[in-house]
């Protein structure tokens, strides 16, 4: 039995290794170009990225890889009838069927753990290197297309000679500190600053306005940005999604004793209007604004309860996928291996994937609660023992 199970074992673990590299290869590579053309990046930016998108492309490579590897491996085996000789000789077929659930359940947990780093640390790579990379973005593109522009400023130039900028005119958008700013000069220069996220402006013989006040600046003048403002990727943006999986309990306790604290001010406020009669304040907007500051926190927490549901079901869906694509690979033993991993894939294809997604879209709402999530994966748990029995019985 010893033999049978680490024969099963090995050549499993050696086909899904294989196939991983390949498949990991393929998306990492449509991984990094895809950003590299989106944010016109460098090759030194780009090999950069490759370790910050790997966790993101074996994710989603490694439950695929696992039912392509159970199907070859099992399809095989009762193609060539070594499931019937082992059936013959009295040995359970669970016998050939433990490794792949081992080697699957140990894979689901090591795919929890990438869903968590691709979120939490990937995404925060990728978006480090391509501001550190603001710079030679920049040049690049003004070089080949004479203009760069970002959501709060643009830059056209006439040429461009080295490091320098030939009657550089510049146009950056309004803020909440700053007004709308428009400035042209003979010449400019870019430097940025990744250890302090800024970006020096050098300009020479400048003028132009801010808001609608004119102004000439002879000789040398420097004007610094924050990095983030001058790069395409823009600031981060505070997610649910790129919290870690450990950070997320002590995230949701912080919310709930803000939303104690909130209702505790809006009950004391509320009893304060009633008795001063003051019963137009309980209609004013600026209960409104309350609620709206409330049901905030109220869908964070929704959400922030979604997530450990969503990266484990997403996890855990190697396991679901190895119950179906074993024993459906050996009940199709006269057909060939891709044709058993089609066969478990499209139904996946068209069920677990659309019941996940309306199961996290809906329950980071509050519509449905977070466990909904695992519908998919119970629902291929139950097909995989359906067939699995129908294996061992016949």
């Amino acid at each position: 039995m010893r033999i049978l199970t680490r024969y099963v074992f090995f050549d499993l673990l050696a086909i899904f290794l294989v196939s991983l590299a390949g498949m990991t290869a393929v998306m990492l590579i449509a991984g990094v170009g895809r950003e590299a053309v989106r944010q016109g990046l460098g090759l030194v930016p780009v090999l950069r990225l490759i370790p910050y998108v790997l966790p993101d492309a074996m994710r989603f490579a490694v439950p695929g890889t696992m039912l392509l590897a159970t199907t070859s491996v099992y399809g095989r085996m009762a193609a060539f009838n070594e499931v019937v000789a082992v059936k013959s000789l009295g040995i359970s077929p669970m016998v050939l069927l433990w490794p792949v659930l081992v080697l699957s359940t140990l894979i689901s947990f090591a795919t929890v753990w990438l869903n968590d780093v691709a979120v939490s640390w990937g995404r925060a790579g990728v978006q480090r290197v391509v501001v550190e990379s603001v710079e030679q973005i920049a040049y690049g593109m003004l070089r080949t297309q004479r203009s760069y522009s970002t959501k709060r400023l643009s830059i056209n130039v006439k040429a461009v000679e080295d490091h320098v900028l030939i009657q550089p005119s510049f146009r950056m958008a309004a803020t909440a500190d700053r007004e709308e700013i428009y400035i042209s000069a003979d010449m400019a220069e870019l430097h940025a600053n990744p250890v302090d996220g800024t970006l020096t402006i050098i300009f020479q013989n400048a003028r132009g306005t801010i808001g609608e006040g004119g102004v000439v600046l002879p000789g040398r003048e420097t004007y610094v940005l924050p990095l983030d403002e001058f790069s395409r990727q823009g600031a981060a943006v505070a997610s649910t999604s790129d919290i870690p999986l450990r950070a997320i309990g002590p995230e949701i306790e912080t919310q709930e004793q803000l939303r104690a604290a909130l209702n505790q001010e809006f009950a004391t406020r509320a009893a304060h209007q009633m008795m001063l009669g003051d019963f137009e304040g309980l209609t004013s907007t600026q209960w409104k604004d309350r609620r709206d500051k409330l049901e905030k926190i109220e869908v964070k927490l929704h959400r922030l309860h979604t997530e450990p549901h969503r990266r484990w079901a997403n996890g855990f869906s190697c396991l679901c996928f190895v119950l179906i694509g074993a024993p459906m690979a050996i009940r199709r033993r006269h057909g060939e291996f891709l044709a058993s991993f089609f066969a478990c894939f499209l139904p996946i294809l068209l069920v677990y994937y659309p019941l996940l997604m309306y199961g996290v879209e809906r329950a980071k709402y509050g519509a449905l609660p977070p466990q909904f999530v695992w519908l998919g994966n119970v629902l291929l748990v139950v097909w995989g023992l359906w067939m699995l029995r129908k294996v061992i019985r016949h």
